[in-house]
């Protein structure tokens, strides 16, 4: 039974981090602004 609500919170917590990231992105399209991210080890900067 504890693994389950484990997953089930691991879960949630995914979810809610989807959400989030998807509110940054569209709080960066509509100011306009650009999206920091690191790909092969270098930071870089995108428009989204």
């Amino acid at each position: 039974m504890k693994k389950e609500s484990n997953i089930e919170r691991r879960d949630k917590i995914v979810k809610g981090l989807e959400k989030a990231y998807e509110k940054m992105l569209e709080f960066k399209r509509k100011n306009n602004s650009k999206v920091v991210v690191m790909r092969e080890n270098k930071i870089v900067k995108i428009k989204p």
